[in-house]
Order: structure tokens, then C-alpha cells, then sequence
């Protein structure tokens, strides 16, 4: 099965083009070279998770045209304003599930929020996933910060082969939204510190005040963790 998590192709995470976080590399596949695609998987709507013209080329392209659209409530509207054919995407509320194949996709809770502008927040849900095959399970936590869920999840859906959580565009006092390199550490031990760690959320768009290396530099100073980390741009 291939999986398109939150997908952007676009050059800033912004409204508009021509303003905004600007992505610090290319992307490293073209659109046009994906191969086909059997589920795109959107967490929610801010712009650095559900980039609209990267939406929009994908609608229109030939190998994503039996790929199943997958979303919180919400977010299927907006993915039809952009192109989506409706028939093709499912909303998710927190507990429900789909199956695409032979893959049990389900949107659990996170601790974030939602909105494209000022004026429209809450407005959408907001979501974390795991992925579960006939082999192995994945763990998507999207935007979240830390919560005492996470250790209930690794109960009820782990253990994960793979778990991947945000560690950057953090800071001490968004600590409710964005759990930080330390809190990514604290978070994969509550899930149950199985399989590997992915840290993700930190290297393509300047969205903070920390140093673009320190949170995976932080994550690499801690001892007994097995990392794929891949590298940026590569």
C-alpha cells in the first residue's frame, strides 16, 4: 500500500505564493514521478499539513484517480473546493476507521486546533492515525502536544513499528499545541517505545523561533532510541 501523508508540494506554507514560510528545499520527488497512490491522508487543515495547489495537481492527476481521500471532519469541503471528487473522500471523526485494501486506517485525538485564517478556527477536526496492516502498524501524531492519551493509544492500537512525532515549529509556551523534541521523547516512551521513532515537523519551513537543527540535534542526544531520521532534501 502507498500512503500520501499530508502532502505539499507548495512553495510556502501560506495563503499565498508570493509570502509566508518559504520551504528551505525542494521537494525531492516531482509530483509527476509519484507512483500510484492508494490513500492520501490529511491530519487537518493548516497550511503546512494540506497545501492547496499541491491538492489540486493531484486531484487532476491519472495516478491518483482510484486513490481514496482520507480526513477529519471538516476537511472533506475543503478538499472539494480544491478539486477533490467527493465520491472518493472520507471523513473521520476521532475513533472511526476505514479500510483501503489491506490497510485499517484509524483517526484517533490530538492536542491541536484548526483554521486557515483567523477567523475560522475550531471550525474542522483535527486528527492523529494509525495506519495497520496484515504486518505492521504505523503511528501518525500529526500536531499534537503532549497529553495523557498517548499511553492509551499504545495500548489499545500498538505496539507500533513505526512512530512518527513532531519535535519542531515548537516553544515553551505553545506546549499545549506542539510537544517539542523532549516532549516527542516522553510521548514515544508513553506509547509504548516499540519500533522506531521518526521525528518529523521540523525540517522543511521556518515556523519558529528555535534554530532549524536543534530539535532532531536534541532528539539525537538522547541515549536508547533506535531514529529514522532521514535527511532533509535527500
Amino acid at each position: 500500500m502507498r500512503v500520501l501523508i499530508d502532502p505539499v508540494w507548495d512553495e510556502r506554507a501560506a495563503p499565498t505564493q508570493w509570502t509566508g514560510p518559504k520551504r528551505f528545499f525542494p521537494p525531492t520527488l516531482a509530483l509527476e514521478d509519484l507512483p500510484a497512490i492508494d490513500a492520501v491522508l490529511i491530519s487537518h487543515d493548516h497550511y503546512d499539513h494540506l497545501g492547496e495547489g499541491t491538492v489540486r495537481r493531484l486531484a487532476a492527476m491519472e495516478s491518483l484517480r482510484q486513490a481514496r481521500w482520507i480526513a477529519p471532519l471538516g476537511v472533506g469541503a475543503i478538499l472539494a473546493r480544491m478539486g477533490v471528487d467527493a465520491k472518493r473522500c472520507t471523513e473521520l471523526n476521532w475513533m472511526d476507521n476505514v479500510t483501503v485494501g489491506s490497510l485499517t486506517v484509524s483517526a484517533l485525538p490530538a492536542r491541536h486546533f484548526s483554521g486557515r485564517s483567523l477567523l475560522n478556527r475550531f471550525e474542522t477536526l483535527w486528527a492523529s492515525f494509525v495506519l495497520a496492516g496484515p504486518r505492521h502498524r504505523v503511528y501518525y501524531g500529526a500536531d499534537s502536544g503532549e497529553w495523557h492519551g498517548f499511553s492509551e493509544i499504545g495500548e489499545r492500537f500498538g505496539p507500533f513499528d513505526l512512530t512518527m512525532l513532531e519535535i519542531g515549529a515548537s516553544n515553551p509556551l505553545w506546549a499545549d499545541i506542539h510537544m517539542g523534541p523532549e516532549g516527542a521523547v516522553r510521548s514515544f516512551r508513553a506509547l509504548g517505545g516499540a519500533g522506531l521513532l521518526m521525528p518529523i515537523h521540523w525540517g522543511l519551513f521556518d515556523l519558529a523561533l528555535h534554530h532549524w537543527t536543534q530539535p532532531i540535534e536534541s532528539v539525537f542526544a538522547e541515549k536508547d532510541l533506535k531514529l529514522w531520521a532521514p535527511v532533509p532534501g535527500v
